[in-house]
């Protein structure tokens, strides 16, 4: 009696198909999901940099020898994150990218172009109506973009708070949906290098 009703119990467990697990909302493989079919806005805080915040007084924007640069750990950074975008068949559409040398580096490294974007520029130094005009027009470029593949913004960390109040680390990356009006509603974050330091604050 008992041999018999572990076998149908055995039978029934064989009949009984396996379901593979949903991904949950938010994690590394649903963000790269949502990636690989398109319409995404990716934020991405520039690579690591040598050590310091800001730029040395004086600096030039058109001059990277006078900027703060990334460093050896910030390029391999910026390295493997393309690699990671490519691996996981994410499309690349446009990538905006602040005329800031160590963003468009970023870039370049990471995506193999750059698209340089005033209103990405850094706010660090503008006063409230500068820090505005970039946000509204940054929206506006979001809101008319449309596609295909995702559109990649490349800036610092004090425009991703006023843009998103989410404060990243060098390197580490937003995915976001558009809403109308051309904000961002963040979905998750990815990719924080081993090097990144989340202390330093442009």
């Amino acid at each position: 009696m008992i041999q018999r009703l572990l076998t149908t119990l055995a039978s029934l467990a064989l009949a009984v198909p396996v379901l593979a697990a949903e991904p949950a909302a938010g994690s590394a493989i649903d963000l790269w999901q949502r990636l690989q079919g398109g319409s995404h806005v990716l934020v991405v805080r520039h690579a690591a940099t040598e050590p310091g915040i800001g730029d040395p007084p004086g600096f030039a924007l058109g001059d990277c020898a006078t900027q703060r640069n990334l460093s050896a750990p910030g390029r391999a950074d910026a390295q493997a994150l393309g690699a990671a975008v490519r691996q996981h068949g994410v499309p690349v559409a446009r990538v905006l990218s602040s005329r800031w040398c160590r963003c468009q580096d970023t870039a370049r490294i990471a995506f193999g172009k750059a698209e340089p974007a005033a209103m990405l520029d850094s706010m660090m130094n503008d006063d409230e109506s500068a820090r505005g005009r970039k946000l509204a027009e940054l929206r506006q470029a979001v809101q008319a973009w449309n596609g295909p593949g995702n559109l990649v913004l490349v800036t610092h960390d004090v425009n991703i708070r006023a843009l998103t109040g989410d404060r990243l680390a060098q390197g580490e990356m937003l995915v976001a949906t558009r809403r109308p009006d051309g904000s961002l509603a963040v979905v998750g974050r990815l990719g924080v290098p081993k090097s990144a330091d989340a202390v330093e604050s442009m």
